[in-house]
């Protein structure tokens, strides 16, 4: 991680569970950090986590629901005026809705997945390639996506979060493609968790009692390997 030192890194869905074991990992592993959540005081409460005053002045809180546009656009202006653009994103924010796809009248709920877990990460993959590629950077673009993306788990209640995670897995080798054909050495990578024990576990999976479940900062370990790894690693899927 010695040459991400100083560098920035922006982590979606910081407010809590992985989001905010990745923040803390980042930031204490010597990045410049900013949160983007739509509870910003928990990412501010983070700082009381962190080893030091210097680790904890590196760490940013920025106001964002990736699902509106308006608010990416808005968070990463901020990065770009403030502190200079960015060097790593993580897109970890990510909901779940328990309905069922062919409920009566859950047309918003379905669509409010798509929009967090689809829409809200290429749109802040396309900020954050667009800063990376104006400032020559060979940055790196960690998605958190699922287990549930590369195979669906017979739990109703997870709905349309499958579909949306089998888009990041489409998406990632799409990224790949496309940094290349413009001539970047951005890398993209997927990290594929089980159930993790975090606020996402919806009343369906717990239901099905006790069964092993990862913790956040189990995911935040697998981020640094990815990012710490050498530039001539291209990590596709973890």
């Amino acid at each position: 991680m010695d040459r991400w030192a100083g560098k920035v890194a922006v982590v979606t869905g910081a407010s809590s569970g992985i989001g905010a074991a990745i923040a803390k990992s980042l930031a204490n592993a010597g990045m410049v950090v900013v949160g983007l959540a739509r509870r910003v005081e928990r990412v501010e409460a983070l700082r009381d986590d962190l080893k030091d005053e210097a680790t904890r002045k590196r760490l940013h809180a920025v106001k964002c629901d990736v699902s509106k546009e308006e608010d990416i656009l808005k968070a990463f202006r901020w990065v770009e005026e403030k502190i200079g653009g960015v060097d790593v994103l993580v897109n970890n924010a990510g909901i779940g809705r328990e309905t069922s796809l062919v409920a009566p009248g859950n047309t918003t709920m379905l669509r409010e997945v798509i929009d967090t877990n689809v829409m809200g990460l290429v749109m802040c993959t396309r900020e954050a390639f667009q800063s990376m590629k104006k400032r020559s950077v060979d940055g790196h673009i960690v998605h958190i996506n699922s287990i549930a993306g590369h195979n669906v788990p017979n739990i109703p209640g997870l709905n349309i979060y499958s579909a949306s995670k089998f888009a990041v897995t489409a998406l990632t080798e799409t990224m790949r493609r496309e940094f290349s054909a413009e001539g970047t050495k951005i890398k993209v990578t997927s990290i594929s968790p089980g159930a993790v024990d975090t606020e996402i576990i919806i009343d369906e999976m717990k239901k099905l009692g006790k069964f092993p479940m990862l913790e956040a900062q189990d995911i935040a370990d697998a981020v640094l390997y990815a990012v710490g790894t050498p530039p001539r690693v291209q990590s596709i899927l973890i």
